[in-house]
């Protein structure tokens, strides 16, 4: 069993890949987990006479076969868990991911089986991330950064890139929450601003750049 500490760099090192599809390197790993170089490299030597990372020192880590299953199983009691909180206990998107980080360490396969099935197998956590399966498979989502999307088209926003609590209270008081469906009535073509209409509905919001690049879309039309 992998020590809370080494659960964290698995799932760190697994959040970079995905983003980077290379090498974690030691800095964007001590960036992300506000820790020394040092400590990272300690930790990465570690994890690689565990067969967790292949560690190349002075350049980074990837993960193995089996670190890669530990982190996924990682993030998938993650994404449970925040399900959890918010479609069963009530709590807002952005009051979840610290509780979550905390029961996601929780060791108990049966546990998760159940509340999987408790919570009806979703496939997509309130912040719109896939849900890994008990095998460790990820629903294919065919879906593009809000910025990208042209002038007049629709389609739903499915998630987020930032989880901060702040850009997520942000977010709710427009209702630009996953599940919202919108039609892009403008697009400037300075500074790529974007005229929002919600739908149904004829309420409008202007975004910004900065707040439609961590947005995640799916569009219909």
């Amino acid at each position: 069993m992998n020590s809370i500490s080494e659960e964290n760099y698995l799932k760190c090192i697994y959040s970079l890949q995905l983003a980077n599809a290379e090498l974690a390197s030691t800095t964007h790993i001590a960036n992300r987990l506000g820790t020394k170089p040092s400590s990272v490299t300690s930790m990465l030597t570690k994890l690689g006479k565990s067969g967790m990372v292949d560690y190349t020192p002075y350049q980074g880590a990837v993960l193995t076969r089996e670190g890669r299953k530990k982190a996924i199983q990682v993030v998938r009691k993650h994404r449970l868990w925040e399900s959890f909180l918010v479609t069963k206990l009530g709590m807002s998107w952005e009051e979840v991911h610290e509780i979550a980080e905390q029961l996601e360490h929780i060791d108990s396969e049966l546990l998760i089986e159940k509340l999987d099935n408790y919570l009806g197998y979703p496939h997509l956590d309130p912040h719109g991330d896939p849900i890994p399966d008990a095998k460790g498979r990820i629903k294919a989502q065919d879906l593009v950064l809000l910025e990208t999307v042209e002038q007049g088209s629709e389609g739903t926003i499915r998630g987020v890139s930032e989880h901060t609590s702040e850009f997520l209270r942000f977010l709710d008081t427009m209702g630009l929450i996953p599940g919202q469906k919108i039609h892009i009535e403008k697009k400037e073509p300075f500074d790529g601003m974007l005229v929002v209409r919600m739908l149904p509905g004829n309420k409008k919001y202007h975004v910004s750049r900065e707040v439609s690049s961590k947005i995640l879309f799916e569009r219909t039309a």
